[in-house]
């Protein structure tokens, strides 16, 4: 059935080896970011039993799903304090910045007899989730006084909302803050967590400070990539994951519409048609509500994506060498956004490829 996408397992999983190697060369754990499987249990059990320890998702439903895996698991986005019951359920750290949360989040692990492992987030200017240092060493100071919290350690996000890169500068501000309060506190963090795979570089060429001791990497691994530089890593596997779709209606039609336009289409959007005469177009069985567009690249080079409405997507074939017929199957490859809303979609099938 199409669409589908193919997932090559096997060289994710060459690709999550190398990527662990590199880390324990540096004396970093690794935490593998598996938000962009949504849910695809075969292939995170897979890495587990191919060395992976630590798994991390944003959606608790999806962490829900992997509760036989024996593995860590970390909710990487701060919980809301409606899902608490889950979140000490089925994980056994989260990331956090509210103090009120993390009470919450004690109350619930002591009526589950359990202790939670909160990582505190330090904002180091991308301006996603963090607390500013005073109020860290705040939430600190009273987060030690729960009996059913542990602190497990600090982290940071960077490179996913303001697009702030990791530098040897603000590493060692995070090295420094966490200096300080473990000297002002007489504690010792178990985990400090330096970012996610913009760090890459960085791990690479042995950069980060000496504190930092873990990374939560879900690009690097999955797709071969070091997100916010764009750059592909040597020697990892890249386009792993494969999209394919089915050609559903193939006409000749002039490239700009006739008749009174309105403001918008129907996603509110106001195109702008270029007018390159009558033109070979190609429908797929594929749209908006599956797949960010502007994510895509053809295998086929030749291929002009036009745009598309929720359910289809329009193709230029024109200048193809291919003489495609209806029921053809035209590929893609995906950027971590594409993959993402693909792999979220219901209406897309999954196969994995070993």
């Amino acid at each position: 059935m199409y669409p589908r996408i193919e997932i090559n397992l096997k060289n994710i999983v060459e690709n999550a080896k190398k990527v662990k190697k590199l880390c324990e060369k540096q004396g970093i754990s690794l935490s593998l970011v598996v938000k962009i499987l949504a849910d695809s249990k075969e292939i995170v059990q897979t890495l587990v039993e191919n060395g992976i320890d630590c798994i991390c998702d944003s959606r608790i439903m999806n962490l829900k799903s992997y509760q036989d895996i024996t593995v860590e698991k970390w909710l990487i986005r701060i919980p809301m304090i409606s899902e608490v019951k889950e979140v000490v359920k089925y994980t056994d750290v989260s990331l956090n910045s509210e103090m009120q949360v993390i009470r919450k989040l004690n109350d619930e692990a002591k009526k589950q007899n359990k202790k939670h492992k909160v990582i505190l987030m330090y904002e180091l200017g991308d301006l996603r989730e963090g607390c500013l240092k005073e109020e860290l060493e705040e939430i600190l100071k009273e987060s030690i006084k729960l009996d059913n919290i542990e602190v497990y350690g600090i982290g940071i996000n960077l490179s996913c909302y303001g697009e702030i890169v990791p530098t040897e500068e603000n590493m060692r501000e995070l090295e420094e803050i966490v200096e300080e309060l473990e000297n002002k506190y007489q504690i010792r963090f178990k985990v400090i967590s330096g970012g996610s795979s913009s760090s890459y570089n960085m791990l690479k060429e042995g950069k980060l400070p000496k504190k930092i001791n873990n990374l939560r990497l879900g690009e690097a691994v999955f797709l071969g990539n070091v997100p916010c530089f764009e750059e592909e890593i040597e020697d990892l596997n890249r386009n792993n994951f494969l999209l394919k779709t089915e050609i559903i209606e193939l006409k000749e039609k002039p490239s700009v519409p006739r008749g009174k336009r309105g403001k918008s289409n129907s996603f509110g959007e106001n195109i702008t048609f270029i007018d390159r005469g009558i033109r070979k177009r190609a429908i797929v069985g594929l749209g908006k509500q599956d797949v960010r567009i502007e994510c895509l690249t053809p295998v086929d080079e030749s291929i002009i994506i036009l745009d598309g409405s929720s359910d289809h997507i329009l193709l230029d074939v024109s200048d193809s060498s291919k003489h495609y017929k209806v029921g053809d199957i035209i590929e893609f490859k995906l950027n971590y956004a594409g993959i993402l809303t693909t792999m979220t979609s219901k209406y897309v099938e999954r196969k994995i490829v070993r």
